[in-house]
C-alpha cells in the first residue's frame, strides 16, 4: 500500500524538530506524496510557537512544490472535559487539527478512566479530526470506547509509526487499536510524526501493522488524498450547518 498523504509532521516551529516547512514539503515531494500536513505542537507543549503562528497559516501557499500542503495543529488534551490549548477560534480556520496526550503540557489524568473520558471528550470537539497516538502506554484507555466514540462522531485514529520508536510498548496497544478499528469499521490515519524531513512519509512500521490486521484501504484515511479531502470537507460542512443553527 502506498500512502497518498502524511498528516502529522512538525517543523522547527515545534521547538524541537530541525526542519523548515520548505524542506518538509520538498521531502513530500520527493516521496510522491500528493498531500502533507504540517501539525505543529500545541501551545502548550514547551517551546512550542505563539498562537500567532497558527493565526497566520492564512499567508501559506496552497500547494508548494506540486504538493497539497495542509494547514495544521497537533493540541495537547488538557482535562477530562477534553479542554485544548488552542482557542476554538484559530481551530476553526485550520485545515486539519490533530488532538493528544503530552507530558509537560498539564494533563494531570492519571487513571484510564480519566484519559478515556479525556479522550472521548476531545473526540466530540467538532474542530477535531483526528486522535494522534491513543496507543501510547503512558496515557492507557479503554481502548474499545474510543474505538466506539470515533465511530460515532466520524473521526479517525491514528496508528503513528514514531511511536514504534519513541514510546516503548505501544507496539501492542496499536495492534489492538488496529483490530479495533478493523472490527468496527473506524477510519484510521497512518502517520510518521516526522520532526525531520528525513522522516517524512516514512509509515512503515504502521503499514505492516494495518497490513497484517487486514484493514481495508478504504479505512485508511490517507490512503487517498481525494479520501483526506472529502472527509475534512464533510466535517466543515457539518460544522457550518451547527453554526448556522445557533446564529
Amino acid at each position: 500500500m502506498k500512502l497518498e498523504a502524511d498528516l502529522h509532521t512538525h517543523t522547527v516551529a515545534s521547538g524541537h524538530a530541525y526542519s523548515t516547512v520548505k524542506e518538509m514539503v520538498e521531502a513530500a515531494r520527493q516521496k510522491g506524496l500528493k498531500m502533507l500536513g504540517i501539525t505543529d505542537h500545541g501551545l502548550r507543549m514547551p517551546g512550542s510557537p505563539h498562537y500567532l503562528y497558527f493565526a497566520n497559516m492564512i499567508v501559506w501557499p496552497r500547494i508548494m512544490q506540486g504538493v497539497e500542503v495542509l494547514r495544521g495543529v497537533e493540541a495537547n488534551i488538557l482535562d477530562t472535559t477534553g479542554k485544548l490549548d488552542v482557542p476554538e477560534e484559530v481551530l476553526a480556520q485550520l485545515d486539519l487539527v490533530l488532538a493528544g496526550f503530552h507530558s509537560d503540557t498539564g494533563y494531570e489524568g492519571t487513571t484510564v478512566e480519566d484519559n478515556t473520558q479525556a479522550m472521548i471528550a476531545a473526540i466530540k470537539n467538532p474542530y477535531v479530526h483526528i486522535i494522534v497516538h491513543p496507543g501510547n502506554p503512558q496515557y492507557p484507555v479503554d481502548m474499545e470506547k474510543v474505538v466506539l466514540a470515533a465511530k460515532a462522531f466520524g473521526k479517525a485514529l491514528e496508528i503513528n509509526s514514531n511511536s514504534f520508536f519513541v514510546r516503548p510498548g505501544s507496539t501492542s496497544r496499536c495492534y489492538h487499536l488496529a483490530q479495533l478499528a478493523k472490527k468496527h469499521r473506524v477510519m484510521v490515519a497512518v502517520n510518521s510524526d516526522a520532526h525531520i524531513c528525513y522522516s517524512v512519509g516514512d509509515c512503515n512500521a504502521s503499514i505492516s501493522l494495518v497490513t497484517e490486521v487486514g484493514i481495508e484501504e478504504s479505512c485508511i484515511l490517507n490512503s487517498s488524498a481525494d479520501r483526506v479531502r472529502e472527509f475534512l470537507a464533510r466535517h466543515r460542512r457539518a460544522n457550518e450547518v451547527k453554526t448556522n443553527i445557533n446564529m
